[in-house]
Formats: C-alpha cells, sequence, structure tokens
C-alpha cells in the first residue's frame, strides 16, 4: 500500500526567487572591509550585502540611462578663493536653471565651500550638468548622486 502525501501548505508570502550561485576574489584588505560593512549594518551574510550593492547599482545605472525624469543632488567642495570660479560656477547654473530646483551653501574651515543643488531633470542632462560643474578648475569635490526611481518632471 502506497502512503499519500499531504500537499505542501504554500505560505502568502511571494515566491523565492532562484538563486545563482557564483564566487568571487578579493584584496583580503577588501574582504575585510566588506565583513566589517556585513556586521555594522547588520546583515546577514556577505552574499545578503553583495546583493543590495548590486540591486542598488543597477538601479542607478536604469536611471541613468532612461528617458524619464530622475531628481537627485549635486554636491561640490570648492575654495572660494580661486579666481573666478564663483562666477564660472554660477554661469553653468543659470545655464541649466531648469534642472535646478534649490541650492545651498555652507563655510567649511580653510576658506572651503561645501554646495549642494538639488537638481531633477532627464538624467543624461543632470549628469551633463554635474560633469560641467565638477570638472571646473578649483573644485576639489564633487558627486552626483541621482535617485534611484524615476519621477514625473517639475514641468
Amino acid at each position: 500500500m502506497t502512503r499519500e502525501r499531504a500537499p505542501l501548505q504554500r505560505t502568502p508570502m511571494a515566491k523565492l526567487e532562484k538563486v545563482a550561485r557564483f564566487s568571487i576574489s578579493l584584496p583580503s584588505g577588501l574582504a575585510a572591509q566588506l565583513d566589517g560593512m556585513v556586521g555594522a549594518r547588520g546583515f546577514k551574510n556577505r552574499s545578503q550585502a553583495i546583493s543590495e550593492m548590486v540591486r542598488a547599482r543597477l538601479s542607478e545605472l536604469k536611471v541613468e540611462s532612461g528617458t524619464g525624469s530622475t531628481a537627485g543632488t549635486i554636491s561640490l567642495i570648492y575654495d572660494y578663493r580661486k579666481r573666478n570660479l564663483q562666477t564660472t560656477l554660477s554661469a553653468i547654473q543659470h545655464k541649466y536653471y531648469l534642472l535646478i530646483v534649490s541650492s545651498m551653501h555652507v563655510h567649511l574651515e580653510h576658506h572651503q565651500y561645501l554646495e549642494v543643488l538639488l537638481v531633477q531633470g532627464p538624467p543624461r542632462q543632470v549628469r551633463r550638468l554635474a560633469d560641467e560643474l565638477i570638472t571646473c578648475k578649483g573644485v576639489r569635490h564633487g558627486k552626483l548622486q541621482l535617485t534611484a526611481i524615476g519621477i514625473p518632471p517639475l514641468l
């Protein structure tokens, strides 16, 4: 006599995604930093941390290559004493005024400004604005940070 098995009961949770396994090689120092981040951020393991990082970067790439509208920030650190730098930065911002929602700057120590622009628009145009600002002679550090999702345009 054959025993019939009861059907497996499904939980209301979403289906688990199939997992692809692969290995990576990292310099030991980088692996140690990864392990430190895993512990500090509360990930269960390296795989969970790396999955989150890959997911975030792929999402960023999708936004950057898209044709919709996105929002983000452009952060700049520069020496305000650099000749004509503030005039140049201002001229660039006027050129792209439709992309800039708001800006602010704060005085840091040793003649440094931190300027943050809140931007919104097509990713390629926002990237062009950021590149023009960041590559100005006298800008010591600059970074564009886009949101991971597209948003409706302002205009």
